[in-house]
């Protein structure tokens, strides 16, 4: 096995995915070229779950459990100007969070697990999941659905994400929760209309909405646990048509992320109670519209532990620093709440100018990804050879 050449063909591949991104629901090319590399390596596969997504199948040599191996395949609806020379050629479409090498990363992950097979410990699931930035719909809940598992139900399911903030070479592994809760929220309030100079003939939405909006992050300041992880931001506010008419609707939308679902009931009670007390108060109406989005994702103590070792056993302690947590939202939170699992940051900042994830200008350090091949395929190796001393236990 030449293990620089499958890295090396795993940053082409990821280059090839980069100029061509792909929507949720719409990976339909993407979903056709994965299928083209598993062909190549003679590895089964079944497709059509939540319409693009993949499931390979790796047997190893000798009996024991299974382990799923998750990459992720959309983009977002973003217009790409990181300037790389394989920028996205899909107008308004971009591979702003890493999908691209999650994808091309697992395909060279099971070519290392196909050269090491008498290694494994039973079956490796090869997941590729569609419509992971379809908040609140998501993927993985329609790929389990559809029957994805059904007769290889996993012992324990692996993901990894690049993470701009952290070193090449590092990781972020924590038991517990790592991601959060994401819900979103839509307001349409509606008060009257009406000539700028006569305010008080009308109720003025703008107003209205400015209220809500400030009586809104009390809910953080002054209802939620400080020690408590949470976060409540309004991403838009729309009214008015020009200057001297007084706007009669508005809409607010945002997002409410939270670590624990105790936070997460106390925030969306306190969000409804205020929005329709001020929105009474000042004599408008109002639609609410509340998303529950993904839910937190919670990696397995012991999961966690088991694929923090293999990365010192690769790499060293150093190569395994403390992270805090995060609040982004990740849709392998599904998967976690039926199967037991771990999932972690690999990191692959550029240094100097890193721009954050689903930013028109985010990169990937590519050196990072021998370190995402590496420690993916020696942790599934590692997580059965583990199932299989604890049958034996």
């Amino acid at each position: 096995m030449d293990f620089n050449r499958i890295v090396e063909d795993a940053i082409q591949f990821r280059r090839e995915l980069h100029r061509f991104p792909e929507l949720s629901d719409e990976e339909f090319n993407t979903s056709k070229r994965i299928q083209k590399e598993l062909a190549a390596l003679n590895i089964p596969f079944e497709t059509g779950f939540a319409g693009t997504g993949i499931l390979g199948v790796i047997e190893g040599d000798k009996k024991g459990g299974i382990v799923g191996l998750r990459a992720d395949i959309d983009a977002l609806p973003i217009h790409e100007t990181s300037g790389e020379p394989f920028s996205s050629e899909n107008d308004g479409v971009m591979h702003a969070c890493g999908h691209d090498a999650h994808t091309s990363m697992l395909v060279a992950t099971a070519k290392v697990l196909l050269n090491r097979r008498e290694e494994i410990h039973g079956t490796v699931l090869l997941i590729f999941q569609p419509a992971e930035e379809k908040s609140p719909t998501g993927g993985s809940k329609r790929m389990m659905d559809e029957g994805v598992f059904e007769g290889r139900e996993p012992d324990v399911l692996i993901a990894q994400h690049v993470w701009p903030s952290i070193p090449v070479g590092k990781f972020g592994i924590m038991p517990g929760p790592i991601m959060g809760n994401s819900d979103r929220f839509k307001l349409v309030i509606k008060g009257s209309g009406g000539h700028a100079s006569m305010p008080h003939d009308t109720v003025d939405a703008i107003i209205v909405g400015t209220q809500v909006i400030n009586a809104l992050q009390t809910i953080i300041s002054r209802n939620s646990d400080p020690y408590e992880p949470s976060v409540v931001t309004v991403g838009k506010f729309q009214a008015g048509t020009q200057h001297n008419v007084i706007a009669e609707t508005a809409e607010i939308v945002g997002t409410i992320r939270t670590q624990s679902n105790d936070m997460k009931t106390l925030i969306k009670e306190r969000f409804h109670n205020i929005v329709e007390n001020v929105v009474e108060a000042m004599g408008a109406s109002v639609e609410i519209e509340y998303l529950d989005g993904y839910p937190a994702t919670i990696s397995s103590e012991e999961w966690a532990h088991q694929m923090r070792q293999t990365a010192v056993n690769l790499y060293g302690e150093e190569a395994v620093p403390d992270y805090r947590p995060s609040l982004a939202g990740e849709d392998f939170g599904r998967f976690l709440l039926k199967y037991p699992g771990v999932y972690y940051w690999l990191g692959t900042s550029v240094g100097e100018g890193q721009k954050p994830l689903h930013s028109p200008s985010f990169k990937v350090n590519e050196d990072a990804f021998k370190y995402g091949i590496e420690v993916m395929s020696q942790g599934a190796i590692d997580t059965l050879k583990r199932l299989k001393e604890k049958q034996v236990d």
